[in-house]
C-alpha cells in the first residue's frame, strides 16, 4: 500500500487503540509499527529489525535523561524542598496565577517531563489560595506552564530530537536565546488572559500566608534553600565543565542531568534518598518505555520512504509553510504525547524539501505550536488533569485544551513571522 494511506491508518489504529482499550503508549505505539510495516509491505526480518532499531535509538537518546529527572523530582518532593522552591518564588510575586504557571515552567525543565512536575506541584499550588474555584484555575497553569517550557525549551525530550535532527550544527545556547524569552513571553500572554477569562474574585489576603507551607522535614532555612537548588546549581556547574572536555551536545546533557542527580541522592537522608531512589526509578521507566514506542514507529515510518512519498502529496494540497504545523497536529492529535510527535515529525521532516525551505528554528517552533494542538482524548496529561481537578470533559476542553490550542496557533503565527523576515517576505 502507498505510505501516505498506510501512515493514516496506522495512526488511525493507534488512536482507536489509546482511547478505546486504553493500551499503554509501548504496546500501542509498536504495534502500530507493525501494522504500518505489514501494510507497506516490508519483510518481516527488515521489519523486526528496524523497530528494534528504532526502540534502542530512542532508549539510548532519553533513558539517562529522563531517570534522572524522575530521581530529582522524587528526592525533592519526598524531602519537602519543591514546597520551598514555591515558597521562595512568592517572594518575588504575590499574583497566584504567575506563582503556578511560572513554578510548572521552571520544574518540568530538570525533571524532564511536565507530568511528573504537574504531580509534584499539584498539592503545593492548591494551598496557595481559599477558594476552591480558584485552586483549580491554579491546577491548569501548573499545567500550561509545565507543557510551555516542556514544549520549547531545550533539553526537554519533547526538544532534544527536534534540535539534533532538524538544526544539528545549532549550538543549544543559541537556540534558547530565542526559545526563552518567547516562551516566557508566551506563558506570561496565557496567564493574563487566563486570570481575565477565568480569573478569582479572591482578593490578596486571601492567599495563603508563606509561614501557612508545612515542609516534610525540619531543618535550618540555609539548609533547606542550599538543598533545594542543590541539584539544579550542579546541573548549571557541568556545563562548562562538559564543554571544557569538548563534549557534544547530545554528551552534554546526559552528564549534566546524571550531575544533578547525583547532586540531589548525595544530598539526601538516606531514608529519603531509597524512597526517592524507588519512586524516581519505578516513575522514569513508565515514561521511557512509553516514548520508546515512538522510536518504533518512526523507525519503520523512516524506511518506508514516507518523507519522500508522502510529503510531495501533503505540499499538493496544502502550502509548504503549513505542512510542519498540520503534520504535528495530525500525529498529536491521534497519539498524544509531546515527545512522540516530535520524535514523528523530525524523522520525518529532515532532509526534506520542507526542511530546506523553512530556517530550522522556524522549523522547530512550527512543529513545536502543532504539539500543542487538540490535546484532549489521546493526550494522557489530559486525563491526568481532569482527575486532579475533578473537572468533567467539557471544563477540561474549555481550560486546557482550548488554552494550549490558542497557544500553539499564536506560536506558529511567530514561527511563521520569522520564516518571512529570514526569507525576505
Amino acid at each position: 500500500m502507498d505510505p501516505l494511506p498506510s501512515f493514516f491508518l496506522t495512526l488511525l489504529l493507534v488512536s482507536f487503540l489509546g482511547i478505546r482499550f486504553r493500551i499503554p503508549p509501548i504496546f500501542n505505539l509498536t504495534g502500530g509499527a507493525l501494522f504500518l510495516g505489514i501494510l507497506i509491505g516490508m519483510p518481516p526480518d527488515q521489519l523486526i529489525s528496524v523497530i528494534t532499531t528504532g526502540l534502542g535509538r530512542i532508549f539510548a537518546l532519553f533513558a539517562l535523561i529522563i531517570l534522572s529527572g524522575a530521581i530529582i523530582a522524587a528526592i525533592l518532593d519526598e524531602q519537602g524542598d519543591i514546597q520551598q522552591i514555591v515558597h521562595d518564588i512568592r517572594n518575588y510575586s504575590a499574583n497566584p496565577y504567575t506563582i503556578s504557571g511560572l513554578s510548572g515552567y521552571l520544574l518540568a525543565l530538570p525533571v524532564a517531563c511536565s507530568v511528573t512536575a504537574f504531580i509534584i506541584l499539584s498539592p503545593v499550588v492548591k494551598g496557595l489560595m481559599g477558594e476552591e474555584k480558584t485552586r483549580m484555575l491554579l491546577l491548569y497553569c501548573v499545567a500550561i506552564g509545565s507543557l510551555i517550557s516542556f514544549g520549547l525549551v531545550y533539553p526537554t525530550p519533547a526538544v532534544i530530537p527536534l534540535v539534533q535532527s532538524l538544526a544539528p550544527d545549532m549550538s543549544p545556547v543559541s537556540y534558547d536565546a530565542l526559545a526563552i524569552p518567547l516562551s516566557l513571553l508566551l506563558l506570561f500572554i496565557f496567564l493574563l488572559l487566563y486570570r481575565f477569562c477565568f480569573g478569582s474574585r479572591d482578593k490578596p489576603e486571601s492567599m495563603a500566608r508563606p509561614d501557612d507551607f508545612t515542609f516534610k522535614t525540619v531543618s535550618s532555612s540555609e539548609k533547606r534553600n542550599l538543598r533545594a537548588y542543590a541539584p539544579f546549581i550542579a546541573i548549571l556547574l557541568a556545563i562548562p565543565v562538559g564543554l571544557a572536555f569538548g563534549l557534544s551536545h547530545g554528551a552534554l546533557i546526559q552528564v549534566i542531568m546524571l550531575a544533578g542527580a547525583t547532586t540531589a541522592i548525595v544530598t539526601a537522608a538516606p531514608g529519603i534518598r531509597a524512597a526517592g531512589l524507588q519512586r524516581g526509578t519505578r516513575h522514569a521507566g513508565v515514561i521511557i518505555f512509553d516514548i520508546c514506542g515512538a522510536g518504533a514507529l518512526a523507525g519503520v515510518i523512516l524506511a518506508s520512504g514516507f518523507s519522500e512519498a508522502a510529503l510531495g502529496q501533503i505540499t499538493a494540497i496544502i502550502p509548504v509553510l503549513l505542512v510542519p504545523f498540520v503534520l504535528a497536529s495530525l500525529i498529536q492529535t491521534a497519539q498524544g504525547s509531546r515527545v512522540v510527535t516530535a520524535v514523528l515529525a523530525a524523522g520525518i521532516l529532515a532532509g526534506t524539501h520542507v526542511a530546506e525551505v523553512i530556517h530550522p528554528v522556524a522549523l522547530i517552533f512550527m512543529i513545536a505550536a502543532g504539539c500543542f494542538v487538540f490535546s484532549f482524548v489521546t493526550d494522557p496529561f489530559f486525563w491526568i488533569v481532569s482527575r486532579t481537578t475533578g473537572d468533567d470533559f467539557a471544563q477540561v476542553i474549555r481550560r486546557y485544551t482550548i488554552p494550549l490550542a490558542l497557544c500553539g496557533v499564536a506560536l506558529y503565527l511567530v514561527a511563521l513571522g520569522m520564516q518571512l523576515v529570514v526569507s525576505g517576505g
